[in-house]
């Protein structure tokens, strides 16, 4: 009895302390917190109110700058504009207050307060870019257009946002007619940002004022490459074809092939198994409509049957073509004769040199389907070819047999630059190779394992060999990364923008190696706040994805200018006539940064955007290079005229980082390191490796 009143005296002597901590008020940083897991646990309204409350109680700066771009985020600009206005009566020197507040007003149509503020920033000339284009913006809102080209002129000197500098400046010569000079700038931003397809397609327009036809031509082409979908597109392509002095041919390029490639062939470890690659295929990695396959190996050949049957032979460099005509398919030898098939025939060169490999020609290959460089070309590759007669879609569909380290060859300087530092080089040869056991099959409904497109693996065959990437793949033979003793999802993109996202975020299923992993030198994850991404995105820190060694800078930083008319006219023909679009709101942003859901507001309805891909391929004409972005409206006299995109990476972001690989190579890292700072829970193997397990 003594000893349990003796606890309660204990517990009641507990108590008032106990009360008083749970009473005691939290920290600025404690809520600070709170409200940024609200934000990122996709109750952005929420986390508004949790700001704006903070900024009321303690004045804190970084409650202001939050609450500042959620309001902005949630298409409230009025809202911004008090907020931050607040935040500036309180940190009335502050830079960041100072710029957030000059946006809001510039989003709001308020250009001259946006002007007065941004004329009160101090001069820092690594963020001179940025202030030079939002006094253009603003001064161009006021009519000040001459003021407006000399800033510019100025911020199109910088090099972050170069694209975007040049692109506007284009705009004020197109309405002045002076489309000389809009021609000019028109090119440095996409010469700058191929993907920039808005100013691909107003250099193409000033092209034409100025009479270039076959350049204007060819512009709009690259444009119908990457997006069927404009009508205004499809008329201006009408509109020039007669007014061409080349052939479409002679204006769109091609290589056309003569001679084949003296090639070593590679032995692979014992094992190795041979892979077979649908070659020119669709965007979707689909077969594309074929009447013709024309094929010249430069050995001696067989041909045989579905069943194997020999049914014909040919000579060293003759040229052969597959026809389908009238439902039937057939083998034309030059001499005229034909070999009628009916399901497939494959083509096996042989050569009775050793140390020689064989190749073969195929005529009329479309390579970058879907993308504003498209093409078609005559490609070499190694192995059998195999054609199929597809009766269902009535199609020839070529397919390459060749061993996995062959193809392997064919696939990093297709994937990756070939001048990036050979351990950049080495990872991405592993990866290619787990990623190819891993998706054996993908389409064996039309015949082949892969397709040669991003669907799979770019493939180009010997014709987009290099030597250097041939070493990486030889001097990785055979290794992949594995988790729990299986090939892992070892997805890639070309930039990460300095952090990659977890396959959740990206709308894919959980993946407990795919995860987020940072590139970014000179950032704290760990006190992360949402405004954090507009600093980042508009004003780029060190990463190792920041490499600009043979690589063009908009991967890591981007921007792309969406009119409101155009954006109406892709919405209304990929999802439903929502009338004049009002907003983009973000409803999901995971703590990477990239958005997984997004709200288009019009005056008819909305459509809701949901997953990575489909973010990028429903906001612009082609696709946005990333989900990774934040997105400011530009309004003109009280009317919504554009939206601003400002943002990072090329690609979906999950996974391994290419140009990170490269910046991380340049610095000393060998491609093991990379591998595992990228999938810190997967296996690097090795047949070496398994051969020593087994003995």
């Amino acid at each position: 009895m003594k000893k349990f009143l003796l606890t309660i005296l204990f517990f009641c002597f507990l108590c008032p302390l106990s009360l008083a901590a749970q009473d005691a008020p939290k920290t600025e940083a404690q809520r600070l917190k709170e409200a940024g897991d609200l934000y990122f646990s996709y109750e952005p309204e929420k986390a508004l109110a949790a700001y704006i409350k903070l900024s009321k109680d303690t004045q804190n700066k970084q409650a202001f700058l939050n609450a500042a771009y959620i309001a902005m985020e949630q298409n409230e600009p009025k809202k911004a504009v008090d907020i931050a206005t607040a935040g500036y009566r309180a940190h009335p020197q502050d830079r960041e207050i100072i710029e957030t507040a000059a946006e809001a007003y510039l989003a709001d149509g308020q250009y001259a307060g946006a002007e007065k503020l941004l004329s009160e920033l101090p001069a820092d000339p690594g963020r001179a870019e940025f202030l030079h284009i939002n006094l253009a913006r603003a001064q161009k809102g006021l009519g000040e257009k001459e003021l407006a080209k000399y800033n510019l002129k100025m911020a199109a000197r910088g090099q972050t946002h170069t694209a975007l500098s040049n692109y506007l400046l284009g705009l004020l010569y197109e309405e002045e007619k002076d489309y000389k000079n809009a021609a000019e700038v028109f090119q440095k931003a996409t010469v700058y940002d191929h993907q920039f397809i808005e100013a691909k397609k107003h250099y193409a327009a000033a092209l034409e004022k100025l009479g270039n036809y076959n350049e204007a031509y060819r512009q709009f082409r690259m444009i119908y490459s990457s997006d069927k979908t404009s009508a205004e597109v499809a008329r201006a392509l009408e509109r020039l074809r007669p007014r061409l002095t080349r052939t479409e041919k002679e204006i769109t390029g091609g290589k056309e092939l003569i001679k084949h490639t003296l090639v070593k062939p590679i032995v692979p470890p014992a094992g190795t198994r041979e892979i077979k690659v649908g070659i020119g295929m669709r965007q979707n990695g689909k077969p594309a409509a074929r009447e013709t396959v024309h094929f010249i190996p430069s050995h001696a050949f067989t041909v045989t049957d579905a069943s194997g049957k020999k049914i014909a032979s040919g000579k060293a460099r003759e040229s052969w073509v597959a026809i389908l005509q009238n439902g039937k398919a057939y083998l034309s030898a030059p001499n005229g004769k034909k070999y009628p098939f009916s399901k497939s025939v494959t083509v096996t060169p042989a050569s009775k040199t050793e140390g020689e490999g064989h190749t073969i020609i195929v005529k009329n290959v479309m390579s970058g389907a879907g993308m504003t460089w498209a093409s078609v070309d005559d490609k070499e590759y190694r192995g059998k070819l195999q054609i199929l007669h597809n009766t269902k879609q009535n199609t020839l569909v070529p397919v390459n047999i060749v061993n996995m380290e062959e193809y392997l060859q064919g696939v990093i300087s297709s994937e990756m630059p070939t001048k990036f530092p050979m351990n950049a080089l080495r990872a991405q040869a592993v990866l290619a190779r787990t990623y190819a056991l891993k998706h054996l099959g993908k389409h064996r409904s039309h015949g082949y394992d892969v397709c040669d497109t991003q669907n799979c693996q770019v493939y180009g065959g010997v014709s987009a060999e290099s030597e250097r990437a041939n070493a990486a793949v030889e001097s990785t033979m055979g290794e992949t990364l594995n988790y729990k003793n299986k090939p892992i999802e070892s997805v890639f993109s070309a930039n990460c923008g300095g952090i990659t996202q977890s396959a959740k975020e990206a709308g894919w299923n959980e993946t407990p190696y795919l995860n987020p992993v940072s590139d970014y030198k000179d950032f704290d994850f760990d006190n992360l706040q949402p405004y954090h991404f507009k600093e980042l995105l508009q004003y780029p820190h060190d990463a190792y994805s920041r490499y600009d060694k043979n690589v063009s800078l908009a991967a890591y930083r981007w921007t792309r200018v969406v009119d409101e008319e155009e954006l109406r006219a892709v919405i209304k023909k990929q999802k439903k006539d929502i009338g004049k679009i009002t907003a983009l709101i973000p409803l999901r942003r995971g703590r990477s940064g990239y958005v997984s859901r997004l709200l288009v507001k019009g005056t008819k309805g909305t459509v809701t955007l949901n997953k990575e891909n489909v973010i990028r391929n429903n906001l612009s004409l082609g696709m946005l290079r990333s989900s990774y972005f934040i997105v400011e409206p530009h309004y003109e006299n009280r009317e919504l005229k554009y939206f601003v995109f400002y943002g990072g990476g090329w690609g979906h972001g999950v996974g391994f980082c290419q140009t990170g690989a490269a910046g991380r190579a340049d610095a000393g890292q060998d491609y093991k390191t990379i591998l595992n700072h990228y999938f810190p829970l997967a296996d690097l193997t090795s047949p070496a490796a398994n051969e020593d397990d087994g003995n």
